[in-house]
């Protein structure tokens, strides 16, 4: 009996993962008190970082939100950081998670509005390299102004109603019908080939639109939330945050979207892989018969949904409030004026967003850790110790790398505090500060597209429902994005080292 029983908490710690997942999770958490007690805390928490980076790489095998919940369950316990710390760092971030609870709930709604949109796009523009080019510069012109979680959960939207078509119609199903498409069974063997490059030709519009988010988010002052931060710390206003950080950021916009096409052109990466024609036939088709069958509700409904959407580009580029209310007041006039009534179709909305959220607050947890432990205070120290012409390229170096590892707005918010203070103290003269400001907010937001937990567009990229239908993993998200890390990090440093 007891045998049993074992073999049962055996099978169902951390579920259908494979066993060398499992015995790994648990020597992480064996390890993790021995290095504690023995060595130091700051030794448990660099590497309770990299124990979560892997839950992170292994998210095909297994969500991370279980995994490294438990890591960081344990941190808690073992006094690497506390609950109070933890809390601080979610009300600091309260409005990226009222963000996730609202306004990806809100674009749900507006799925028939972007498929409708998307789908001329798609099936509009023949050209690869032209596509990616659009997918690219319509996500960072969108992300100088919205909310870069907003923009990719649009993407997402797009790119699960065109597989969910494609792969409904080749299982023999209804498209229009709510059934399975992660599921692969019940596809005619004719079909793999074509949904196999499907998967390659979605992947590479996916990364393009998220690397975009990436280019166009360091531009503004409301690019990015460590943007905000930053100009607020320096009194800089919209035109002056532009202006300022000009030198940097339109090169590198310019490098990007130049590596986009060439990476299309050249089929290096995982990208250049073209539409299948039986896949643009049946989404065509799709289409058509969607545009003869629609009836006046569903156009009305159509016309609600533009209207909502412009209502939503006004009130975020105008900043009327937070960005999670005014996806709220989305989901609010959608429903109400679409005949959207019950509590089912409401809670559906909610389902893709509920456990990213979820994971982001263990993520909070980390940075915590990070913060507590003052595991990147050193590393600070370092920079500020250097000749003051060197300062500006190690400053866009170390803020690019631990971002790659850590929180981007965490990392800004660490650095751009304590260059504060030694401007304060008379350190340094304003025009140094400036540039060193301009340092931080460039490295925390390009370097940082090396790894999916560097932005938070990328990790909600990486654990959203599209990620395993297009598969699209950790391992593979860091490989695609190499060639931009390459061009933005190394134009980005030489910006910020000469033309300052």
């Amino acid at each position: 009996m007891s045998g049993s029983m074992a073999q049962a908490f055996a099978h169902n710690f951390l579920g259908q993962s494979p066993r060398w997942y499992k015995a790994s999770i648990l020597a992480f958490l064996l390890l993790n008190p021995l290095l504690f007690y023995t060595v130091s805390p700051a030794a448990a928490g660099w590497c309770l970082v990299i124990e979560f980076i892997f839950t992170l790489a292994m998210a095909l095998k297994c969500y991370p939100l279980m995994p490294g919940g438990l890591l960081l369950v344990q941190a808690m316990l073992l006094g690497m950081a506390t609950p109070e710390a933890l809390y601080e760092e979610l009300v600091h971030n309260f409005p990226v998670i009222l963000l996730l609870m609202f306004m990806v709930a809100g674009i749900y709604f507006m799925k028939e509005l972007l498929l409708f949109l998307f789908s001329r796009l798609l099936l509009g523009v023949r050209s690869k390299a032209l596509l990616g080019l659009l997918f690219c510069f319509l996500s960072a012109f969108l992300s100088a102004f919205l909310d870069a979680l907003t923009v990719t959960a649009v993407i997402i939207s797009a790119a699960v109603g065109f597989y969910s078509v494609y792969h409904r119609v080749a299982s023999g199903n209804d498209p229009r019908q709510d059934s399975a498409y992660g599921d692969d069974q019940q596809l005619a063997t004719l079909h793999h080939d074509d949904l196999e490059q499907f998967r390659a030709f979605l992947r590479s519009l996916l990364m393009h639109g998220a690397v975009g988010t990436a280019l166009g988010g360091v531009c503004t002052l409301v690019g990015e939330p460590q943007n905000l931060l930053i100009g607020h710390e320096m009194g800089w206003h919209f035109a002056e945050f532009f202006s300022k950080v000009a030198p940097v950021s339109l090169p590198v916009l310019a490098a990007g979207l130049v590596t986009c096409v060439l990476l299309e052109k050249l089929r290096w990466f995982g990208y250049g892989t073209l539409l299948p024609d039986n896949v643009r036939r049946v989404l065509a088709n799709y289409a058509a018969e969607d545009d003869a069958q629609r009836t006046s509700r569903q156009r009305a409904a159509l016309l609600v949904q533009g209207l909502a959407a412009l209502i939503l580009i006004v009130g975020l580029a105008l900043h009327v409030a937070e960005v999670g209310l005014i996806g709220l007041l989305v989901i609010v006039l959608i429903t109400a004026f679409t005949g959207i009534t019950d509590e089912h179709r409401l809670g559906n909305a909610f389902k893709d967003a509920m456990p990213f959220t979820a994971l982001l607050v263990v993520f909070f947890a980390v940075v915590a850790v990070i913060h507590q432990q003052q595991l990147f205070t050193p590393l600070i120290q370092w920079v500020l110790a250097l000749p003051a012409d060197q300062q500006p390229g190690m400053l866009f170096i170390a803020n690019g790398l631990l971002s790659a590892i850590s929180d981007n707005v965490f990392v800004a918010t660490i650095y751009i505090t304590e260059v504060k203070q030694a401007f304060v103290t008379g350190q340094m003269s304003r025009e140094h500060f400036e540039t060193l400001a301009i340092a931080i907010n460039t490295g925390t937001n390009l370097p940082s597209v090396a790894t999916p937990n560097g932005q938070a567009a990328f990790l909600f990229l990486l654990t959203s429902a599209i990620a395993p239908l297009v598969r699209l993993s950790y391992g593979r998200m860091v490989w695609m994005a190499l060639p931009y890390t390459v061009v933005m990090g190394l134009l980005g440093w030489y910006a910020v080292s000469y033309w300052l």
